[in-house]
């Protein structure tokens, strides 16, 4: 089992894959690319994508393959690829098993105060990322944090993935990751993918998304102090399962997460 953890190993953690669980063409091409950037940058890379994504917008929206698929793809991709691997987990009830199967494991944003899922998460004993409710006080985590560590859980991190401003877009507060770190006392990621979402502004009630924005904030929130990346990719974000709109294109990656790193280590030198 690999030992994952979330800040500590030099530089900062990147979380990256596919929003959902898709072919194994496609899952095994990122994981192979993410642990060549894993291994050319010097950065702790963790593999990531959901079984199932509950939260559609629409009942005809792509969800993924299911609890029992898609864990058995999220291990080909574990044995093959040697990353550790991410998936979120959507009721109590299903912690146990996305446990057996990967490594760690991430309460989504909209049921980020949801009790018995957040303390049957922390009773795997795997590390858990906690994703900010987008209407969230910063130190307002500290409430879904303490009930991670309630059910045993010691590896926990918090993911910035922006507020709610208006109908139908999210702003980030780069003060967060100082807020959340001060009152949760855990690592705090940014999520540079879904902060550019624009909720129900896409095609057919969609999220839409602004993926130019990713840079931007991505280089900001390695300067204002995240410990980490979480980054959904893929080789074709136009013909993406979910998340079209904002998935960063797998072939420009490296690239981006290589500014991002050298604005982070620089930031930490000064």
């Amino acid at each position: 089992m690999t030992d994952w953890r979330f800040a500590g190993a030099g530089g900062p953690c990147l979380i990256a894959g596919p929003c959902v669980v898709e072919s194994d063409e496609v899952m095994l091409t990122v994981a192979g690319r993410l642990a060549e950037i894993g291994q050319l940058l010097g950065i702790p890379v963790c593999f990531k994508a959901s079984y199932d994504k509950a939260n559609r917008s629409r009942m005809d929206a792509a969800r993924g393959p299911g609890v029992d698929r898609g864990l058995e793809s999220l291990a080909r991709v574990r044995r093959a690829s040697g990353l550790p691997v991410l998936t979120d987990v959507h009721e109590a009830a299903q912690a146990r098993a996305a446990a057996e199967a990967v490594d760690v494991l991430q309460v989504p944003a909209f049921l980020s105060r949801q009790t018995d899922l957040l303390v049957a998460c922390g009773a795997t004993g795997k590390p858990v990322n906690v994703k900010k409710g987008q209407w969230m006080d910063p130190a307002a985590m500290r409430g879904a944090v303490e009930k991670v560590r309630h059910g045993g859980g010691t590896e926990v991190a918090v993911t910035e993935r922006g507020t709610f401003f208006g109908y139908g877009d999210l702003v980030v507060d780069m003060r967060n990751f100082e807020r959340v770190r001060a009152a949760a006392a855990v690592p705090v990621l940014f999520d540079a993918t879904h902060s550019v979402q624009r909720p129900g502004q896409g095609v057919g009630g969609t999220s839409g998304g602004a993926r130019d924005c990713i840079p931007a904030l991505l280089m900001a929130a390695a300067a204002a102090g995240a410990d980490g990346f979480f980054i959904e990719t893929h080789p074709d974000p136009a013909r993406a399962l979910s998340d079209a709109e904002t998935q960063w294109p797998l072939d420009q990656l490296e690239s981006l997460v290589g500014r991002a790193v050298t604005i982070w280590r620089t930031a930490r030198a000064a």
